[in-house]
């Protein structure tokens, strides 16, 4: 029997995972698709949101379902006692009296990894800030072998906000053990921070730097677009000068190809064309699919049941 890569463990950052552990979970996934196992019956799972959120919070919730287990939870932080002044700590340590296992999304960075140290039940990160969303990238690693066959040697461009991006900050950690080439466009004010940029070069993933949709090349597999996002903008000026900085539509779509696979991970603004949903390698939908799965094996996983 092949080791458990979760059993017992926390899933806070893609920096916690080697590439051979991805790829466990990742086959693990699969048998998810169809199945309907009440492999968590019994179970609870909460479901701690202090930010919005739609398609992480539902998608948990369903896997947890389809697992024959439970879900409480809240989706507003003005609900809770957090609004009376309780820490973040206390409230982790009363849930964990009401749960097996527990998702948080917080708009502090480094929130999770403090609800994993507060807590003995496990903890995913459904989301810490700007910092890193670990089961957005599980998905989209899944999306992209689904697409692509592979996730190894995959040559991606990475579009809009690289900046605030916790979609993008995972994935792109994950894709540097896989010998990726990546493309990272986005105006000079949302760069990829200089952190993940060392870690790059450090690993020697091949990357550039660039402004322009136009300098992508015609060859590459995967177009990753992302929303410029308002809420994480601490002056509105900064925000309307870039909000509209990338648009993709068919026609500046068409040099890659019907075979290109076109990615975001939601929810979207104006950054794509409604007509592109039509477009044979549009996947965001899929990716939103996908995360149904990929938590079903994530919450299995980290109890034990699979």
């Amino acid at each position: 029997m092949k080791k458990n890569p979760l059993l017992g463990r926390d899933v806070i950052s893609m920096r916690d995972f080697e590439a051979a552990e991805i790829r466990a979970i990742l086959e693990q996934c699969g048998r998810f698709a169809k199945s309907r196992e009440p492999l968590l019956q019994g179970k609870v799972l909460a479901n701690l949101f202090f930010e919005p959120s739609t398609r992480t919070r539902l998608s948990f919730d369903a896997a947890m379902k389809r697992l024959g287990g439970a879900t409480i939870g809240f989706a507003d932080a003005l609900s809770t006692s957090i609004s009376k002044g309780e820490s973040l700590w206390d409230t982790i340590r009363v849930a964990e009296g009401y749960c097996d296992i527990m998702v948080i999304r917080h708009p502090a960075e480094g929130s999770a990894r403090l609800a994993a140290e507060a807590t003995r039940v496990p903890v995913i990160n459904g989301g810490d800030g700007s910092n890193q969303h670990p089961t957005q990238t599980l998905l989209d690693l899944y999306t992209l072998k689904q697409r692509t066959g592979r996730i190894e040697e995959l040559k991606i461009a990475f579009v809009g906000d690289l900046k605030y991006g916790r979609t993008v900050h995972s994935l792109i950690r994950s894709l540097s053990w896989f010998k990726a080439e990546l493309w990272l466009v986005s105006p000079p004010s949302l760069r990829l921070p200089e952190d993940f940029l060392e870690d790059l070069r450090e690993s020697g993933t091949r990357h550039h730097i660039v402004e322009e949709i136009a300098a992508i090349p015609d060859a590459v597999d995967v177009l990753y677009l992302t929303r410029i996002q308002k809420e994480r903008f601490a002056d509105a000026i900064e925000y309307e000068r870039v909000r509209n900085a990338y648009q993709v539509n068919p026609t500046n779509v068409a040099r890659f190809g019907p075979k290109v696979t076109l990615m975001h991970p939601l929810p979207r603004v104006n950054e794509i064309h409604a007509a592109l949903d039509s477009h044979p390698g549009a996947a965001w939908f899929d990716q939103a699919h996908n995360g149904v799965i990929v938590r079903q094996a994530l919450l299995a996983l980290c109890l034990g049941a699979a």
